[in-house]
């Protein structure tokens, strides 16, 4: 017992370890929670009600998954996001599969959603619900939009699959019942990833052919994920953007689709769409025979009714004889009508002799032969001034030759060229005329026919 006061309270036993102690970052705290969170929950199933939820212009959708006691936050990437069938909104509760994590900027434990379904009602089901309630606030389904079919329509656009038997029904009860139809194929896929948009595309091609009168868009019977392609909203607003009536005619007669709500006639199967177009062709021709009939029998009862009478007249003594006045009256009226055919080809003959009369007088004053005279006059006279300016140029050009030759023999250059010179003083402004008027030892110029001589005075000779 004395050993355990043999040391003073505060000195240490040299025996015992100390720990040594470890600081972690807030960084790595927060990794190392992330981690054991994804290992040990790698996948959980959530149920309770969104709140919060949003779809950012990143495309992601972040939400509160909360119940009446917790709470825990969401997301759910944009390429999750786009599989779901139905839109997330506040208030709706579901289920959500997903591994937890940690948003590392706030520190927090979130659920990265994976997959998302409705709690007891199909994503399916409220997705072709959600679509049903906003086309219908919008007016899609509305009766006063709806086209009529064409009567005799002769161009018939065909929207499906050529590997279903909807196409072979609607070509078989149309070849049958309307073989003279013109039937225009888009094909596309029904159904599967994408099959919508294809769908769409498809109608708005088929849209733009000319002359088309009536569109069916379909396909044959299925599960509900078959006929998806015609509950999405890209088809249903290529249905209403239709120039022409759309005729919907998707599965069996128990489907309703999105698409027969909005087109302008639902068939409950393609050889029912097939009918129906064949069946406005019956009703216009069955219309055409029963007005001819009516027809034909409204012009015999008339015919019958006016010869009914005709024969009761003929039988009243005051009309008794009237044949033999009748055919008295048609002579007499012959009789008119020749004479008045006769006086009207009198007239008719001299009305022809004064229009030839008169086109002999207009002939005489025919502008076209005046001016021809004219015309002719105007060449007379042009042949006849250029003789007389020619003969004037002549006469002009002999005399100035003439007067040429006269003054060159007049001029100085020509006394020059027979060997005459003319000298002048040495600054050009004197003639000399005579040997006074230089001196010698003076300078002269002397002028030759063919150039100029620069001499000096040696000596004089007086004459």
């Amino acid at each position: 017992m004395s050993d355990l006061f043999d040391l003073p309270f505060e000195e240490k036993d040299e025996q015992t370890p100390v720990a040594a102690r470890r600081v972690l970052t807030v960084t790595e705290l927060t990794v190392r929670v992330r981690d054991l969170l994804e290992s040990e929950f790698i996948e959980v199933w959530v149920e309770g009600e969104l709140s919060n939820a949003r779809v950012w212009n990143t495309g992601h959708l972040y939400f509160t998954l909360k119940d009446s006691a917790a709470q825990i936050h969401g997301v759910m990437f944009r390429s999750a996001l786009r599989y779901l069938k139905f839109k997330p909104a506040d208030g709706l509760r579901v289920v959500a599969r997903g591994r937890l994590s940690v948003y590392e900027p706030k520190g927090e434990y979130q659920l990265v959603c994976e997959h998302m379904e409705p709690q007891g009602l199909g994503a399916l089901q409220l997705a072709f619900d959600q679509l049903k309630k906003r086309l219908q606030e919008e007016g899609l389904f509305d009766t006063a939009r709806k086209r009529a079919l064409p009567s005799l329509p002769r161009k018939i656009g065909i929207v499906t699959s050529l590997d279903g038997a909807a196409i072979r029904d609607i070509i078989k009860v149309l070849r049958r019942r309307y073989a003279n139809a013109h039937l225009i194929v888009r094909p596309t896929r029904v159904q599967g990833e994408g099959a919508a948009a294809e769908i769409a595309r498809a109608l708005h091609a088929i849209g733009r052919v000319a002359g088309v009168d009536v569109v069916i868009v379909g396909r044959g019977g299925g599960s509900i994920e078959d006929l998806w392609a015609f509950n999405e909203e890209v088809v249903a607003r290529a249905i209403a953007a239709s120039p022409v009536p759309v005729i919907s005619a998707v599965g069996h007669e128990a489907d309703v689709t999105i698409a027969d709500l909005v087109a302008d006639l639902r068939a409950p199967t393609p050889s029912a769409a097939a009918e129906i177009v064949v069946s406005r062709k019956d009703e216009f021709c069955g219309r055409i025979d029963g007005l001819e009939d009516r027809l034909r029998a409204a012009a015999r009862g008339r015919v019958q009714g006016l010869s009914r009478r005709v024969h009761m007249l003929s039988g009243r003594p005051a009309l008794a004889g009237y044949r033999g006045r009748v055919a008295m009256r048609g002579r007499h009226a012959a009789e008119l009508t020749h004479a008045l055919a006769r006086v009207m080809r009198a007239t008719l003959a001299a009305r022809e002799r004064r229009i030839q009369q008169l086109r002999r007088q207009l002939e005489t004053f025919d502008l076209g032969r005046r001016l021809a005279g004219f015309r002719t006059r105007l060449v007379t006279g042009r042949g006849a001034l250029e003789k007389a300016i020619t003969a004037r140029q002549h006469r002009a050009d002999s005399q100035l030759r003439d007067g040429a030759r006269r003054l060159e023999a007049m001029s100085p250059l020509a006394v020059l060229g027979r060997g005459y010179a003319v000298a002048w003083n040495a600054d050009r402004t004197r003639v000399l005329r005579a040997a006074s008027d230089v001196a010698t030892g003076d300078a002269v110029r002397v002028t030759l026919a063919k150039g100029e001589l620069e001499c000096e005075v040696r000596s004089t000779k007086q004459r």
